[in-house]
């Protein structure tokens, strides 16, 4: 129809086409990943994706009931050409999923990636031919064409991953403490003001426990700041692996020098108390070695919860730190709840 209407050859016509539904499939992708980064839900933003470059988390065995449904709905079921055409395309979904994983990073990814489509690609065509009997030129030109379309597609899915993966970084760059990769100061205001208005409007708990390194200021000091960085990365590993072992839902911040924040949406002070004595608990006993040097860390700790009287995030955070004071001013390594 392209060419008796409109005099443009279908092969124009397709490559727009294809691009379009890309842009399409693109812009919806994006529009997911910050839905999804906006309610802060823990999903993979390539969960999303989906094929070579697209990284769907798809089972196999879920293509052969597509694969009927879809040949039931078109009734080419008692057609051995599209059994043949199903199984040539599940075979040809797995060889190129294996390809993706074991060998997209590498710089001759795009002939690896020709090498499976290709043959593959003019294998699902034989099959049309002997299904519809077209003559061997049509194949031919299928074939080239289909080639055309799976480099276009290449090059013009690698260009915008390539663009997803640096604003990713970018992201992550603004979010992230670049020396203990903990969550930044930013990424806990926006969480605080997000989790605080939340827990208001939906009358849910909102916890944090905040700490600092005691007497870290000597280990600059004594050391150099070389071993306070490392105490420093040492402490946020430690808590953070304890935080992954337990259930709660907690985001971890680093908010300071030596400081750092926990926030626990949707739990009470007395089921976070567990964790903040494991963690207390953990770093107390935390021995670091730095070439000769070998020393232990203490940390004093402040733990509360949102109350009505809080009218502002800023209520709730003052009330930590008076804890967090509290626990300093009377000896140290020790933890206020209040």
């Amino acid at each position: 129809m392209t060419w008796s209407h409109w005099q443009v050859p279908p092969f124009v016509t397709g490559v727009f086409f294809i691009l379009g539904v890309l842009t399409l499939y693109w812009v919806t992708y994006n529009w997911l990943v910050s839905w999804v980064h906006q309610r802060r839900l823990k999903i993979a933003d390539d969960v999303v994706f989906c094929a070579y470059f697209l990284n769907i988390r798809v089972s196999y065995y879920y293509f052969i009931p597509i694969s009927l449904i879809y040949m039931l709905f078109n009734g080419s079921l008692g057609y051995w050409q599209s059994w043949a055409h199903a199984i040539t395309l599940m075979t040809f979904f797995w060889v190129l999923n294996e390809t993706r994983i074991k060998c997209h990073t590498k710089r001759d990814s795009i002939l690896l990636y020709l090498l499976v489509t290709i043959p593959f690609g003019g294998l699902l065509w034989f099959w049309m031919k002997l299904k519809f009997n077209f003559s061997w030129i049509v194949f031919g030109q299928e074939w080239i064409y289909l080639l055309i379309f799976e480099v276009l597609l290449y090059l013009y899915v690698t260009m915008l991953a390539h663009d997803s993966e640096l604003k990713v970084r970018l992201a992550r760059f603004a979010s992230h403490d670049a020396l203990t990769q903990t969550e930044n100061f930013a990424a806990y205001t926006d969480a605080m003001d997000d989790y605080f208005h939340r827990s208001r409007s939906d009358n849910q708990p909102l916890s944090m426990m905040m700490f600092d390194i005691d007497h870290f200021k000597q280990f600059n000091d004594t050391y150099g700041h070389s071993v306070g960085d490392l105490v420093l990365r040492e402490v946020a590993s430690t808590v953070q692996t304890v935080l992954d072992a337990n259930p709660l839902p907690a985001t971890f911040y680093r908010t300071g020098g030596e400081e750092f924040n926990v926030l626990f949406p949707g739990t009470e002070v007395g089921d976070v108390k567990p964790v903040v004595d494991e963690i207390f608990e953990a770093i107390n006993h935390l021995e670091i070695q730095s070439g000769e040097h070998k020393f232990n860390v203490t940390i004093s700790v402040g733990v509360s919860a949102v109350v009505r009287d809080d009218q502002s995030p800023m209520d709730f955070y003052n009330r930590v730190d008076r804890n967090l004071y509290h626990s300093k001013r009377h000896g140290r390594m020790r933890i206020t709840v209040a």
